[in-house]
């Protein structure tokens, strides 16, 4: 008993639970339904649209939306939106103005129906809810309407009136239509376009159209004429100022001719006088180095001439000391006399040729300073150009803004004065601006005459000093030519004679080397009878040089002789061969012997008893002479002698072995006996 009542109680409680849930789903899902069937029945109304719902008794309009519920209501959808119509108008169907001239007309009407319920209602009892909305229908039904209204206010307005009162054109028309129209509302008016009709689509039977056309062609053969006027007086303007233009910019042109005249005179002037001064100075310089040229090369032809001369001297002392010594020493020696006097020879061709290098060197650096003359010249010339034009630039800019200021107030000037002139009398300005041309006239032709006077004093004036110029160029340009080409001549002479002896000293030397070869190739025998040719050949030479020098000497002393023996008084004894070769002996031994005993101080000493007078040199040796055989002395030199008497001993062999001594120091110990003192026979 006690377990059975909480079952029942728990069972009781189940049923409940479930009778509630039950009511509850079925709470739930009926209020689906009803949702839905809501949302299947509710009708959404878009913007510009109405809703008419026709009901059981009445019928309802909405803007927004609503429930339309199946066989019991009828839903329908009006437009109401802002809808345009067009009415246009044009030719002979134009729109007729208040001074009946036609006008092409294009205006755009703005329809919709008033959104209220009761205008609604009117517009679709009226012509229906599909029939509001199209667009044909409204054209349809306002057409008439709107033209009408057209036509009307049309008829207020002038058609000039219509195009500077478009505002009360269309106010006009606003009022006359009103903004109810059975449901619908006027919103607004435009006009879009507007014209006048063209004259031929005007009717010349319609008395309406006849006076437009009348109005139309008096006012625009009043127009046609104050355009023809404006259009005359417009060219007459453009000319007057054209031809004002043209005077201004003509006198602008001719002046600033004048001062590119004037400028480029003067820039001509300078540059004249700047190159006939750079002419001047170029010349100066190049006569200058000119001149320090030859005088440097007179100064080494000098040189050269007093060094070949002191050669030519120093070679003949040399040749003739060779020639009186070659008669002693070996004949080997005669070889080595002809390779010394190869080597001189080669020295002096060597010093020719550093000469004539050195004299190439002195024509570089001369023609080097030329160069560095020109160019410097050249940049001081280019400077003073760029200084004259941009001295010329600065003075041309500066007389044009001098120019055009002047003739800026000119034309100020000319232009008020020209106002006031016709202002107060056509005829006076017509009088002064013909003076003015006559004096301007004049004055160009005065100025014209002036220039081309002055331009002929100038040439004139110029001619003398451009002349000058140019022969000075022309003489500058001679005398570097003369340079250069004695600088080339000099050079390829000094270079020919350079090959010249390189060839001959190569021959020799390649004669010498096919010689030895040849030499080399010989037999013993052969050899030696060429080494005796050879030696021959030298001697031959030796002896020929030696009589050329002798024969030079004897015409030296006799020219001398003869000079000193014009005024002499001189008795003739013996032939002429004896006579002349004893005195020229004698002489020059005289000589030999002076210049000897006066040069050296040994000599001196040794001989002052003989050179004092205390002693007689001539009779000791014939005092010595006489006590010896005569066939002995005769061939017997000086020395030999002496040594002979000394070797055979006496009370004078100090004063015969002083008397050799004195004989040796004066070079006469090898002269025989009998050319120093003749031997009596």
């Amino acid at each position: 008993m006690f377990l059975s009542a909480p079952s029942t109680g728990q069972e009781a409680a189940d049923a409940a639970f479930i009778t509630v849930g039950v009511a509850l789903a079925i709470g739930i899902v009926v209020l689906l339904a009803l949702l839905l069937m809501v949302t299947r029945l509710f009708r959404k109304v878009e913007q510009g649209k109405a809703l008419i719902i026709s009901k059981v008794r009445d019928v309802h309009v909405t803007f927004t939306g609503s429930i339309v519920l199946p066989v019991l209501h009828k839903a329908e959808i009006m437009d109401i939106s802002l809808k345009s119509l067009t009415l246009e108008r044009g030719g002979r169907e134009g729109l007729t103005c208040k001074d009946n001239i036609r006008a092409d007309i294009k205006v755009f009407f703005y329809v919709r129906v008033n959104e209220t319920a009761e205008d609604v209602k009117k517009v679709a009892k009226a012509i229906g809810t599909e029939r509001a909305s199209d667009q044909d229908t409204l054209q349809e039904l306002f057409n008439s309407k709107f033209s009408e209204a057209l036509k009307t206010v049309g008829k207020q307005f002038d058609f000039e009136e219509l195009f500077t009162h478009r505002e009360q054109f269309r106010h006009a028309i606003v009022s006359l239509i009103g903004t109810d129209l059975n449901g619908y509302i006027l919103e607004d008016v435009a006009i879009d376009e507007l014209e006048q009709t063209p004259l031929h689509q005007h009717d010349a039977n319609n008395i309406l159209d006849a006076q437009g056309i009348s109005k139309i062609t008096e006012r625009t053969a009043k127009e046609h004429k104050r355009t023809n006027e404006f259009e005359n007086d417009r060219k007459k303007e453009l000319d007057r100022q054209n031809t004002e233009t043209a005077e201004t910019l003509a006198e602008l042109e001719k002046r600033r001719e004048e001062a590119t005249a004037k400028a480029k005179r003067e820039i001509e002037i300078i540059r004249a006088q700047e190159e006939a001064e750079t002419a001047r100075v170029q010349a100066e310089e190049r006569l200058k180095a000119e001149t320090a040229n030859l005088r440097t090369n007179e100064q080494l032809g000098v040189q050269h001439q007093n060094q070949q001369r002191e050669i030519a001297v120093a070679e003949k002392n040399r040749e003739r000391v060779i020639a009186i010594e070659t008669e002693r020493i070996e004949k080997d020696r005669l070889l080595e006399v002809i390779g010394r006097e190869r080597e001189t020879e080669l020295s002096r061709i060597a010093k020719d040729k550093e000469v004539e290098g050195e004299k190439r060197e002195v024509a570089d650096v001369v023609r080097e300073r030329i160069a560095v003359d020109r160019t410097v010249a050249e940049q001081e010339e280019a400077i003073k150009k760029l200084r004259a034009v941009e001295e010329a630039e600065r003075q041309r800019q500066s007389i044009i803004i001098h120019a055009e200021a002047e003739a800026q107030e000119n034309l100020v000037k000319d232009i008020k004065a020209a106002e006031a002139a016709e202002a107060a009398a056509k005829h006076k300005a017509q009088e002064e601006l013909t003076l003015a041309e006559a004096r301007q006239q004049a004055a160009e032709l005065d100025t014209r005459a002036k220039i081309r006077l002055a331009e002929g004093l100038q040439a004139e004036a110029a001619a003398a000093g451009l002349a000058e110029v140019q022969v000075r160029e022309q003489d500058a340009e001679a005398v570097e030519k003369l340079g250069r080409a004695e600088a080339v001549v000099a050079a390829e002479k000094a270079q020919v004679e350079a090959d010249a002896v390189e060839k001959k000293l190569r021959a020799e030397a390649a004669g010498l080397t096919d010689k030895a070869a040849a030499m080399a190739a010989l037999d013993e025998v052969s050899r030696e009878h060429e080494e005796y040719r050879l030696r021959l050949d030298a001697e031959k030479e030796v002896r020929l040089a030696g009589i050329d020098v002798n024969r030079q000497i004897a015409e030296a002393q006799a020219t001398a002789m003869a000079a000193g023996l014009e005024s002499a008084d001189i008795n003739i004894v013996g032939g002429d061969g004896a006579f002349f070769d004893r005195m020229v002996n004698s002489i020059g031994m005289g000589k030999a012997v002076d210049g000897f005993v006066n040069g050296s101080e040994t000599v001196q000493a040794l001989g002052s008893g003989w050179l004092g007078g205390e002693g007689n040199f001539a009779e000791d040796i014939k005092r010595i002479l006489a006590s010896a055989d005569t066939e002995d002395v005769k061939n017997l030199t000086v020395s030999a002698l002496l040594l002979k008497l000394i070797a055979a001993g006496g009370p004078e062999a100090g004063k015969l072995d002083k008397l050799l001594t004195t004989a040796r120091s004066m070079g006469l110990d090898q002269l025989p006996v009998n050319a120093l003192a003749p031997v009596k026979q």
